[in-house]
């Protein structure tokens, strides 16, 4: 949202500095200007001013300056609006009205509020009924009773098809909206709309004013492929931008300095319970680069909290890929390594705060986990080996876009490798508690393992555009079908073994073709609860689905179509999806950018709009050009 500057001035003009970051720090008047203790950094000796007479604040021990919006913004983790629309209120400026168009959108997005709450508050009531008692029974197990049912508002969706659909219904809500908030599952094959979660525990997920917004169901029996299921992308929900309970989860982070990351809900639930509120999980996804960002704005060195064993080296492997582009003087990761065999819910359970403590306290740096993975690759017995390892390590810090990072995090690498070739025994070392070789998975907030949710590192590098992105497919899509979205649904369609690895995914993935929606049902239809290739093959056969996979089948080319054969390697497959998912999701994300980035240009031809433009546009040539090598 766009703020005339008029506006901006008065609220400033209104609410002096002092004033505002009086509320949260005690100030003592020193000549014209007032000082304090620094509310980022714990001190003694005060190092933070204030100057009402500038309008601005400057904290020394940090670094961090600027006016009541910044300060609002760093000490409360709001978005530049939220801090606006808050001051504003404080200093009783009335804000000017959104366009039309955008009131239309807000309206809308309240009337999804409202249905997604009471979709909550019935969840709940059926959590403390007769039919969920199998559902409090299983809680009680994990330690999850009076408290946390209450501080996290868990829930129980019942079995029947129907229930809460009926229940809304009888409230006069729409089943149109109930269908935009994610509730119900439908489609062009489905006669009659029902609902997504069934026999299911719910996990409600806010948003950061702490408003519902989509929920997050475990299943309750174990035949059930897809134990973990989140709601669908929606107008109020995008899994990829949030973390589950950073609504209570940032105040916490303020006054602690501290955020943990770990992998579900219960996790989540378990951690804070033990004294840990500071504790956020991602919801359904890898850590994302928006993910990332929400982190560092809660605290500089995230930590994040690792269990199990083998494949977690995968899950802290791809943060370590994610996080390396974006590293910044005082900005990293850390990384708590669980004792095998147990997840954040075990150890709280099993040693409580001070075992959780233990652990958080012997987290390692991010250059040692990099340096811990590239070692473990391979022997280092001969020459060649060690030349090779040398490359493996060096090659990732070309990504850091810091200069000054990059500078300091080679230092340290050459002189890690002048200690390591130096010794006597250069072999490949022993894999023991000190080693990078924890975990159990990728951080899908609940999902299943093996899905295709993170963001590859080549996605984050450099990027740079050309004259042949106007000629892409898009920024001039044409009508009918996408090319991407017609190989991922034709390779599952083709290696129906992989459907299982990624329901989630095909679920919630945005389409724009009819014919691939129409392929994409029949995927779905033939899953439910769990794969039935028979049914798989009759909805393949059905005269508008057969045609349908034709129309998708004209629009891929050559290189696909080789991977959409029986013989197809399965493992090289999911890789080839997982690339096209994420580019698809990226893609979508970026046009959207890129239509507002024109309206605001529209608005106001100024320089900073135009570069808005074509940074957009940068980057969606990247994934062109990405795209286009895969297919070479």
């Amino acid at each position: 949202m766009k703020f005339p500057p008029s506006i901006l001035e008065e609220i400033k003009a209104r609410l002096p500095v002092s004033a505002v970051v009086g509320k949260r720090v005690r100030l003592q008047k020193s000549g014209r200007e007032w000082k304090g203790l620094s509310p980022f950094n714990a001190e003694k000796t005060p190092s933070f001013f204030v100057n009402d007479q500038k309008a601005s604040f400057f904290d020394f021990s940090s670094g961090k300056n600027g006016d009541i919006f910044k300060f609002v913004m760093e000490t409360e983790g709001l978005s530049f609006p939220e801090a606006v629309e808050k001051l504003a209120g404080e200093a009783g400026v009335t804000l000017p009205k959104i366009s039309q168009e955008a009131q239309v959108q807000e309206e809308r997005r309240k009337g999804l509020h409202e249905v997604v709450e009471l979709a909550a508050q019935f969840f709940e009531a059926q959590l403390t009924g007769e039919r969920g008692a199998a559902a409090r029974r299983y809680l009680s197990t994990r330690g999850l009773d009076g408290e946390a049912r209450t501080r996290f508002r868990l829930g129980y969706g019942p079995a029947d098809r129907f229930a809460l659909r009926d229940h809304l219904a009888a409230k006069g809500v729409p089943a149109e909206l109930m269908m935009e908030a994610g509730l119900l599952v439908h489609g062009e094959e489905i006669a009659v709309p029902y609902d997504r979660f069934r026999d299911r525990i719910m996990f409600p997920i806010h948003d950061v004013r702490g408003r519902v917004i989509a929920f997050g169901g475990r299943a309750m029996s174990a035949e059930v492929s897809a134990k973990y299921l989140n709601s669908p992308e929606t107008p109020l929900f995008h899994k990829g931008s949030l973390l589950f309970n950073h609504h209570n989860a940032r105040k916490a982070a303020h006054d602690t300095g501290q955020v943990i990351v770990v992998e579900g809900y219960v996790d989540v639930i378990a951690m804070a319970l033990s004294g840990f509120p500071q504790t956020v999980a991602p919801l359904g996804t890898a850590l994302t680069e928006d993910q990332l960002g929400l982190l560092w704005r809660m605290a500089d060195e995230p930590v994040i909290c690792l269990d199990g064993d083998k494949a977690g080296r995968k899950a802290a492997s791809r943060a370590i890929d994610l996080a390396l582009p974006l590293l910044e003087p005082g900005k990293s990761l850390s990384f708590a390594l669980l004792p095998d065999g147990q997840d954040p819910d075990d150890l709280a359970r099993s040693g409580g705060k001070s075992a959780i403590a233990e652990v958080l306290a012997a987290a390692r740096p991010l250059a040692d986990m990099l340096w811990q993975r590239e070692v473990e690759a391979g022997p280092l017995d001969t020459p060649e080996r060690r030349a090779a390892f040398e490359r493996r390590l060096k090659e990732p810090l070309g990504q850091i876009r810091d200069e000054a990072t990059r500078r300091h995090y080679r230092r340290e690498m050459d002189e890690r490798l002048a200690q390591l070739f130096a010794s006597a025994a250069p072999a490949r070392p022993e894999r023991g508690n000190g080693g990078f070789q924890r975990g159990k998975g990728s951080f899908s907030g609940g999902g299943r393992g093996g899905s295709f949710r993170q963001v590859p590192p080549w996605l984050a590098g450099p990027l740079r555009a050309s004259s042949a992105l106007t000629q892409s497919r898009m920024i001039a899509r044409v009508r009918g079908e996408d090319q991407r979205e017609a190989f991922i649904l034709l390779a599952l369609a083709s290696h129906p073994e992989l459907i299982l690895r990624c329901l989630d995914d095909i679920a919630e993935l945005s389409l724009d073709g009819p014919a691939a929606e129409r392929v994409r049902q029949a995927l779905l239809d033939a899953v439910d609860e769990s794969l039935d290739r028979e049914r798989l093959a009759e909805r393949l056969a059905q005269p508008r689905v057969r045609e349908a996979y034709s129309q998708l089948l004209a629009v891929t080319g050559p290189a696909e179509r080789l991977k959409l054969a029986q013989g197809a390697d399965p493992e090289s497959v999911f890789d080839s999806i997982h690339q096209a998912v994420v580019l698809h999701q990226r893609a979508r994300t970026l046009n959207s950018e890129l239509r507002a980035a024109e309206r605001a240009l529209a608005d106001e031809a100024t320089e900073a709009n135009f570069a808005w433009i074509k940074d957009v546009k940068a980057r969606l040539e990247t994934i062109e050009g990405i795209e286009a090598m895969s297919e070479d």
